[in-house]
């Protein structure tokens, strides 16, 4: 038996303790029931090679579009630049997308890697979309926020 289709999502979603805190924000309500989807969970930053927990990031000088473009760089906040392992994670989600044939994936709002619509910016909110959902979407993966 076959599955209608197969979605992405951010593995702190589904409740799996991979955020910056070493905790998850499971959100299911967020997740569609009863269309017949199941989900791939995955965390870019666990998958770029970062530990669990982790010092908190976020982007310096745009947002993830700039930081595939080499305009813009992530740092923790001990100052730490940690750009390269946001950029892998972001290009390991993908590729685990692609050879699985997702084209749809859900992504925790807000985050320097999966915001999409908003990211952080110290405490303050910009626009803006993080690492993977920027390079998501330059594959044609369909990107969703928790948030939407």
């Amino acid at each position: 038996m076959g599955y209608a289709y197969v979605r992405g999502v951010s593995a702190c979603l589904l409740g799996v303790a991979c955020r910056y805190d070493g905790c998850a924000l499971p959100e299911s309500s967020c997740l569609p029931t009863g269309d017949g989807c199941d989900y791939l969970p995955f965390c870019p930053e666990q998958l770029g090679g970062i530990s669990t927990p982790r010092p908190p990031a976020q982007i310096v000088g745009g947002d993830g579009e700039d930081v595939l473009d080499g305009r813009a760089r992530l740092e923790d906040e001990t100052g730490r630049d940690v750009t390269a392992a946001f950029v892998r994670g972001a290009r390991e989600a993908v590729d685990l997308c692609r050879r699985l044939g997702i084209t749809e994936v859900l992504l925790k709002a807000r985050s320097p890697s999966c915001g999409y619509g908003q990211i952080y910016r110290g405490s303050e909110l910009v626009e803006g979309m993080g690492v993977t959902a920027a390079l998501m979407r330059r594959h044609g993966i369909r990107v969703t926020s928790s948030m939407d």
